[in-house]
């Protein structure tokens, strides 16, 4: 049976407010692992992360441990439609749709190497389907290059149709509290043997992806 994306959004939203009312320490913990487990083996620098809604994965403790390792670590600053990539820093305070976020920066930052995106559901072009603002689609416009996309929900929610547009923003890499997927069709930047990469297919299955554990 054929479902729109509006249909769809609905039906993974109920999904992921439940999912966050059982063990949902445990659910951002498992992710966190396995988004760890990705980053150790992957060439950057620097890396978007975002501040969670209570329905979304809380990864603030690895967006932490990332600083205390150099690393670059940015987090949306809403403008307008869209937003601006800012360094996280505190104190926080809260924006629309009761987002978190750091002061204004004046820096106009056009370049990263690794984003991490929460979604409502992955359709089976593994591309995001969000809370139908756009504003991850618009953001992506503005980058000088394609950075390793990472997707993350408390809950596994795909489709096995396309129901996206072409710009909505397309995954590398899907994570779960279940599992992590990898996509074939992008070259990732790794140090090691130990990334592998797995990819979407388009035939007939519950699953937009081949699963790999991560070694």
């Amino acid at each position: 049976m054929s479902i729109d994306k509006t249909s769809f959004r609905k039906e993974c939203i109920k999904k992921l407010k439940k999912a966050s009312t059982v063990s949902k320490i445990y659910k951002d913990a498992k992710v966190s692992s396995y988004l760890k487990e990705v980053l150790k083996d992957l060439d950057y620098s620097c890396i978007l992360f975002y501040l969670p809604l209570p329905f979304e994965v809380d990864l603030q403790d690895l967006l932490k441990n990332e600083r205390r390792k150099q690393k670059e670590c940015y987090v949306p600053f809403m403008l307008g439609k869209s937003f601006k990539m800012v360094r996280y820093r505190l104190p926080l305070e809260t924006a629309k749709f009761g987002l978190l976020e750091p002061k204004k920066s004046l820096l106009n930052i056009k370049n990263v190497d690794v984003v991490i995106v929460p979604v409502v559901g992955v359709d089976i072009d593994a591309k995001r389907v969000g809370f139908g603002k756009g504003m991850y689609d618009r953001f992506f416009s503005t980058l000088t290059k394609k950075p390793l996309t990472i997707f993350v929900q408390l809950q596994e929610c795909l489709c096995d149709e396309k129901i996206t547009d072409y710009y909505d923003v397309q995954a590398d890499i899907y994570i779960t509290p279940k599992n992590i997927k990898y996509k074939k069709t992008r070259k990732l930047n790794v140090k090691s043997d130990s990334l592998r990469r797995w990819h979407c297919h388009s035939q007939r299955s519950s699953r937009i992806f081949d699963l790999k554990k991560v070694k």
